[in-house]
């Protein structure tokens, strides 16, 4: 089926009333091995194959090991039991834009890894990396928010079942994902927690089904490693795959240039975890150095940090602004002459390139205004958060801006 764009209540995303099943597949080891187990025994898992729809939503940085497994594994079981396959993603980073279809067949033939719009891209044209703290707003916009635009319209408001992938180890997302389900109809079903299948049950099944490891699922930039606790495992993964590693050490750098604290692992960065000396880790750093063979930018960023009327601390507004574009040395160069010229220091990173100046640098307490000029790969969009002028000259009082151009 052709790629189609939908947005309600366009053609293609109609009522269905031959659905009362979606499986929510992720690709990981839990949700696959649900996927291949309920395949040997449909009816047995109380599953008719022909009410039923396998969704997966594309996020577009899947590992390539994930997408190899799949097309040689688990395609072929679904074109076997004739399961009907839907791949969607997001159309554009606004909800305006929509979702794409990217295929929707009983026969698929390839795993669609990525659509129009991408979290990376996201992710790269603010110039930032995916949050640790809180919920995981990265997968609600990927993947939550695509899958319920789905399915609102196709199933109309008639009872259904999703069954979603949580393992015995994961009662808290069981819970939650009842506790946040606002689609009129459905009713979440935690098969392996059921079953009491931790994801070392779900791994041993998948190795005794089709005789190997089925890896975590997950993008390839993604912050919960740490938190997962398989930061090691996730370490060798990028030494298996330097080029991706490079990106990634991109994105954080670029990120890191524009914000410090911007550090991939929280308390932590993927470029401070590996070593130079190490040959594994060194062919990530000479794919990090030829990622930034690149056009830089020399971007002017500025910072609010402000309390709301009950004294509670707002979201970070920001303003990052492009003032010019070039080699990096050359940009570096400039910054420091005028920087100099106006008595301001300048950071620079000898190894990479990187030139910083703080025009006004972060205090400790709220409410409170920083501002910078960077040299960073050039990626980063020009945006601002609306209010952003009212708010900042509100705070400093129409102090102006010492920003050293000239």
């Amino acid at each position: 089926m052709p790629a189609a764009v939908h947005t309600p209540p366009l053609p293609g995303l109609s009522r269905d009333e031959e659905v009362d099943t979606v499986i929510n597949w992720g690709l990981g080891a839990d949700s696959t091995a649900y996927l291949a187990r309920m395949l040997t025994d449909p009816a047995a898992h109380g599953i008719d194959l022909e009410r039923t729809v396998v969704l997966y939503m594309a996020t577009g940085s899947e590992w390539p090991e994930t997408r190899l497994l799949v097309e040689e594994f688990m395609l072929p079981l679904l074109r076997e039991h004739r399961v009907r396959f839907v791949q969607l993603s997001r159309s554009g980073q606004l909800k305006a834009a929509g979702i794409t279809v990217l295929d929707d067949s009983r026969h698929p033939q390839r795993l669609f890894t990525r659509g129009p719009w991408t979290l990376w891209d996201e992710l790269e044209s603010v110039g930032t990396v995916p949050q640790q703290a809180g919920t995981r707003k990265c997968s609600l916009r990927a993947k939550g928010e695509v899958g319920d635009r789905w399915l609102v319209p196709v199933m109309g408001g008639r009872p259904f079942r999703q069954i979603m992938g949580f393992n015995a180890d994961e009662p808290g997302r069981c819970f939650g994902d009842a506790a946040a389900s606002k689609i009129p109809g459905r009713t979440g079903v935690y098969p392996l927690r059921d079953w009491g299948w931790h994801r070392r049950q779900c791994e041993d099944y998948l190795l005794e089904r089709f005789g190997v490891h089925w890896p975590k699922s997950y993008c390839t930039f993604c912050c919960f490693p740490v938190s997962m606790g398989s930061l090691p495992a996730h370490l060798e993964r990028m030494r298996a795959h330097p080029d991706i590693a490079g990106e990634v050490l991109r994105l954080e750098y670029t990120a890191m240039s524009l914000n410090p604290n911007a550090k991939l692992y929280g308390k932590r960065s993927l470029l401070e975890l590996l070593d130079a000396d190490r040959p594994e880790d060194r062919a990530c750093l000479e794919a990090f150095e030829r990622e930034l063979d690149m056009p830089w930018a020399l971007y002017h960023v500025r910072r609010l940090f402000l309390l709301s009327e009950t004294g509670k601390r707002r979201p970070v507004m920001r303003s990052t602004e492009r003032i010019d574009l070039g080699r990096p040395q050359r940009l570096a160069q400039r910054l420091i002459s005028v920087s100099e010229r106006h008595g301001i220091d300048v950071e620079r990173d000898p190894l990479y390139g990187r030139a910083r100046a703080w025009l006004r640098p972060r205090r400790e307490n709220w409410p409170m205004a920083e501002e910078l000029l960077v040299t960073a790969p050039a990626r980063v969009i020009d945006k601002q958060d609306d209010a952003f002028e009212r708010e900042w000259h509100a705070l400093l009082s129409g102090t102006p801006t010492p920003l050293p151009l000239n």
